[in-house]
């Protein structure tokens, strides 16, 4: 393979046209069906399918067919068959559904417009996980240009995963028999803890989510009357939240919610810890004297992808602090995201959650726990040594430095959905959310020279994969 051809042809297809493509793709606001239960009817989901599908029409590259597959109500998947020189099945992944605008955007930045910046790309799901298609296609392209060959590869972009891929098991099991057997997986859905080199991803946490409320009365009372007398909602709720967490430490309490490290995992996170040093935690936008739970930065890799924590990540029966009259509120509502090791259960967990939060209610107030997540993790299988060397030659390559080892600390569900149904399959799962990408939040960005990169990276990856012995 000549690595500077495929950066080259890589390089003119982003700038001419997928960049540009992705900067008219940031201006829907494509939420998944979590945050926007009318996206059928407000109708932007189907413009992205349109524009991405129209895109790969344009450009495509031979052996190449494109379906839009829909199932009923449910959120659409682009389903893309390229013909290889062997009958082994590559299977490649991503998304293009987003997750809600988030406040605290800085000024000039908007989540659905896009600003070149630099070698950034700022706007709403560029990153995550929007360049996904194109990353796929441009580099079967590359191969295809280059005359290198590849085995049969399956391209599949869904619409519902930042609402935990509930819709996608069912078109899997429609798809099965053309997607067949993959021997390799790559989903280019995840992370990466710096830009100087290729981070392939070893776990993903899963996820149990959903809302706790704390009912003390019918209505809001004069707090100079209830004060005292009426047990307070938001009270109770730290009480319930200590069942879960040690407040001071910020550990997981209850055993339901943990796993024993593997060995091997803990050795890695050492690596990328030596690696990594200050970076961390220091690539976090710490207020204040604010610092991180640990100065250890092993501990701190650990703790981000294979120990729980607890997030609040909302709120309701609190009113606006400029507007809040002295009255003891009815209730408190709270919503819990709680990161689970990757090999923990998501359904036992769930179940553990709502019986921690509903059990001896503290005054006998009225307690509800309403889940509305429960995504298992997922570990990888050992990397077979083709792929190792693989993505090592790729790292080197195309960034210069050797490729890293590390765990996610998010959740793609459809990672645990693939490990059952193909457990001989090896994997590859990067990305290219790195320091200050900030995917789900403000300011969210595209690495421009790093999604060129990882692109060439998974052409090396689909080179050698059919080459291997």
């Amino acid at each position: 393979m000549n690595s500077q051809a495929i950066a080259a042809y890589l390089e003119k297809m982003w700038d001419e046209s997928a960049l540009p493509e992705l900067a008219e793709y940031i201006r829907i606001p494509n939420k998944s069906v979590a945050f926007d239960p009318d996206w059928k009817s407000h109708g932007h989901m189907d413009r992205v399918v349109e524009r991405f599908t129209s895109w790969a029409s344009a450009r495509a590259v031979p052996g190449m067919r494109l379906e839009v597959v829909r199932l009923g109500e449910r959120t659409p998947v682009i389903f893309i068959e390229i013909a290889g020189e062997s009958p082994d099945t590559v299977m490649l992944y991503g998304h293009l559904d987003k997750q809600p605008e988030m406040a605290g955007w800085r000024d000039g930045l908007d989540p659905w417009r896009p600003v070149f910046e630099g070698d950034k790309l700022y706007g709403r799901g560029a990153a995550d996980d929007g360049y996904a298609m194109f990353a796929c296609l441009g580099a079967i392209g590359a191969l295809k240009a280059q005359r290198i060959p590849h085995a049969r590869c399956v391209i599949l972009i869904e619409a519902c995963e930042e609402s935990g891929s509930f819709d996608l098991p069912p078109y899997i099991d429609y798809l099965a028999a053309r997607i067949g057997k993959p021997s390799l997986i790559i989903a280019l859905d995840s992370g990466c803890a710096n830009y100087d080199q290729l981070w392939c991803t070893t776990s993903l946490r899963g996820l149990v989510g959903g809302r706790l409320t704390v009912k003390v009365l019918e209505e809001g009372m004069h707090s100079g009357d209830a004060g005292g007398v009426v047990p307070e909602s938001f009270r109770i709720a730290r009480m319930m939240l200590s069942r879960i967490e040690d407040e001071k430490t910020g550990a997981i309490l209850p055993p339901e919610f943990h796993s024993r490290i593997p060995a091997e995992r803990v050795e890695q996170a050492r690596a990328a810890a030596a690696t990594l040093g200050q970076e961390a935690y220091g690539r976090f936008p710490f207020a204040g004297s604010t610092r991180a739970q640990s100065d250890d930065p092993v501990e701190l890799v650990l703790n981000r992808t294979w120990r729980p924590a607890l997030s609040i990540i909302g709120a309701d029966g609190l009113p606006p602090a400029a507007n809040a009259g002295n009255v003891l509120r009815p209730l408190t509502r709270l919503n819990l995201s709680l990161r689970l090791p990757p090999t923990c259960d998501a359904v036992a967990a769930r179940l553990a959650l709502k019986r921690l939060m509903e059990t001896d209610p503290p005054f006998g107030a009225q307690i509800t726990f309403e889940s509305d997540w429960a995504a298992t993790g997922w570990n990888a299988p050992a990397l077979a040594p083709w792929l190792k060397h693989s993505l090592d030659t790729a790292s080197r390559a195309h960034f210069g430095r050797p490729a890293a080892y590390m765990g996610e600390g998010g959740t793609i569900p459809f990672m645990a959905m693939l490990g059952e149904r193909f457990p001989d399959a090896q994997f590859l799962i990067t990305g290219v959310l790195g320091p200050g990408a900030n995917a789900h939040g403000p300011n969210e960005f595209l690495h421009i020279p790093t999604v060129k990169r990882v692109s060439a990276a998974v052409a090396q990856v689909l080179a050698d994969h059919f080459s291997r012995g």
